[in-house]
């Protein structure tokens, strides 16, 4: 978790925890596209 928060910043993505996790819960294709972007 830290990791991605880290590469988030560091690819100066501004998305919050909180829309971060609704995310990963109830859109995961969504979630998926932004971790694939910062890998």
């Amino acid at each position: 978790y830290s990791r991605l928060m880290g590469a988030l910043h560091k690819n100066e993505i501004e998305i919050n925890r909180k829309v971060l996790a609704d995310l990963a819960m109830n859109h995961p294709e969504a979630f998926k596209a932004i971790v694939d972007k910062v890998k």
